[in-house]
């Protein structure tokens, strides 16, 4: 068996597991309170008093404008300057969901403002107060709208917990690093971690297509 193979043979499973025992739960995680927290994030800046609307507004702005690495060293290693001190995987399961809250509660938004306004005047005809028009008829058109954005950034969530390595949670790809330190082959022990999170990433792209065929039928005559 050729030494590149032999090393990918013996790493597999190690990587392996901690991409299930540590990557998978984290994506997981972490999806779950960043789509709750971007539901209330959407919300609240759609429907909340003024007050309420610019801090909702603050928290997106300051998420998204600022790398995802930085919000997680400042999580980790800054917050323990002012008295706070976080376990590794709390302090990565609070950086990542704060950035997909505000990336969710943009899709969420929009989502929910590309209804149609006549289903909200068709709401109101039957008789529904605002809150009920929202929640019976708006709402679930808009998530059936969100799942394929929604869909994606679950995807590209698995891919970025790879930053908890920085932070010094044992994920997939601190595990390679680990691995490089003592057989010193970068090339291939990342070219391996790399596959591993391209097989995660196909399994959840086809999840998705059936969701989204779900969802949403494929129109008859159209291309699928």
């Amino acid at each position: 068996m050729p030494h590149w193979l032999n090393i990918m043979a013996d790493s597999f499973w190690p990587l392996l597991l901690a991409g299930l025992k540590f990557t998978v739960p984290l994506t997981l995680l972490t999806f779950v309170s960043g789509i709750a927290l971007g539901f209330v994030t959407a919300l609240t800046r759609l429907y909340a008093p003024t007050p309420l609307v610019w801090l909702a507004r603050f928290y997106v702005w300051v998420i998204r404008g600022t790398p995802m690495l930085v919000q997680l060293f400042i999580i980790f290693y800054g917050l323990p300057k002012v008295g706070i001190t976080l376990d590794a995987w709390p302090a990565a399961l609070i950086g990542f969901t704060l950035n997909v809250g505000a990336y969710s509660s943009e899709i969420i938004r929009a989502a929910i403002g590309a209804v149609p306004k006549g289903q909200w005047e068709a709401a109101h005809a039957l008789g529904m107060t605002h809150w009920q028009a929202l929640r019976r008829s708006i709402l679930p058109q808009g998530l059936r709208i969100a799942v394929p954005p929604l869909a994606n950034t679950f995807i590209a969530l698995l891919k970025d917990t790879a930053l908890a390595s920085v932070v010094t949670v044992p994920e997939m790809f601190q595990q390679a690093q680990r691995i490089v330190a003592e057989n010193y082959e970068p090339l291939i022990l990342y070219v391996e971690v790399a596959l591993i999170y391209l097989a995660f990433s196909t399994v959840l792209s086809v999840l998705q297509d059936k969701l989204e065929r779900r969802l949403n039928p494929t129109p008859q005559g159209a291309r699928a």
